[in-house]
């Protein structure tokens, strides 16, 4: 599911674009470079918490590094295009991903998946035109007024504005640490929410307690669902001859889909096939799969997790912005001396019989 939703947002471009280093790319392409953010995102969220679960929304995480990259000068912005990978300047770039988040951004066929970003800025901050107006209508954005000094009410605004942009509510609000602080000025939050059920629906009946074996190999009894269905499915292999098989498990109105690895030996880890991971052997999986008649045997399980970003985007080269010295967003206020003092993430996901409900917020 970490790569879905990146794969997803470009379903709904037909038109070409043209990137800053001079390279008219196709849709496909663009959504290359979006999906091989995800990649490295997961992959250096993953090397940080060094834990086996994690679930990880490079959506939440994207838009709002794009909003920031319109208010970013100097080596701050470069560091902030470099970590992306595209320009958000470039009106092309613009009207894809204005049409991608407005796509995604969709309630049919009983699939639910919401974008939202919100600018909170307090009182004594006066945003500059060009800025105030991309932060009006990003990705269903908004601006709204806060009171820094008083941190409790601001906290309390941005958890009351996640909650309500986490759709039906079916999962608790994700609550983030220390948004409030009476030295804080501005605070950038963006959701996403996804919901939707199987096309073929898991039976309750179905479900037993059946051995699973750990990244550490010991073997432990979880509820495990079962069913038989015609699916696309696929073995590779990595470079270094690991093999694994590939399962695509759609869902309602199969316009989106959960792409399952599982390695096919016991003495074949995860993390082996993850270092091997690119946009492009993604869509090599997608493109490689066959339809075949299969017991599908998953386990039932939900993941959260909550962390820090400063060391994540450090490593993804975002630097600068952290520094109270060499931050540059005098894109966004003439009159503040900006830079980002945190940044915080938080995700989770939960998978049944009946489909999969996850959030993310950053």
């Amino acid at each position: 599911l970490v790569f879905m939703l990146p794969i997803f947002f470009s379903a709904f471009i037909l038109s070409a674009c043209c990137l800053t280093k001079g390279n008219c790319v196709s849709y496909d392409e663009l959504k290359l470079l979006k999906t091989e953010f995800a990649i490295n995102l997961y992959r250096h969220v993953s090397e940080a918490e060094n834990r086996t679960n994690l679930v990880v929304s490079p959506a939440s995480v994207s838009i709002s590094l794009e909003l920031l990259q319109f208010g970013a000068q100097g080596n701050t912005f470069m560091e902030l295009q470099d970590a992306l990978g595209y320009n958000i300047h470039d009106q092309s770039v613009q009207d894809f991903s204005h049409m991608a988040y407005e796509g995604a951004t969709d309630s049919s066929q009983g699939t639910v998946v919401q974008l939202a970003c919100s600018f909170f800025v307090d009182a004594g901050v006066q945003l500059l035109p060009r800025f105030a107006a991309h932060a009006a209508r990003w990705a269903n954005s908004s601006l709204q007024q806060a009171n820094f000094t008083d941190p409790n009410r601001t906290a309390a605004q941005i958890q009351e504005w996640i909650t309500g942009n986490l759709g039906d509510g079916d999962i608790p609000g994700m609550s983030l640490e220390s948004v409030g602080s009476p030295l804080s000025q501005v605070a950038l939050v963006s959701t996403m929410h996804f919901k939707s059920m199987w096309q073929k629906k898991f039976s309750f009946m179905d479900t037993q307690m059946l051995p699973f074996t750990t990244a550490e190999g010991s073997t432990l009894k979880v509820p495990t669902m079962h069913h038989t269905a015609e699916v696309n499915y696929g073995q590779f292999q990595t470079a270094a001859l690991e093999a694994f098989s590939v399962v695509e498990l759609p869902y309602l109105g199969e316009k989106l889909s959960m792409f399952l690895v599982l390695p096919s030996h016991k003495r074949t880890s995860l993390s082996q096939i993850e270092a091997h991971l690119s946009a492009k052997t993604i869509n090599l999986w997608a493109n490689g799969l066959k339809r075949m008649k299969m017991d599908i045997f998953l386990p039932r399980f939900g993941i959260q997790s909550l962390f820090d970003l400063k060391t994540v985007f450090s490593a993804l080269g975002i630097r600068d912005a952290f520094d109270p010295i060499t931050a540059n967003f005098k894109g966004i206020s003439e009159q503040a001396s900006l830079y980002i003092s945190e940044a915080i993430h938080k995700a989770e996901i939960e998978v049944t019989e009946d489909g999969t409900k996850a959030s993310g917020a950053t």
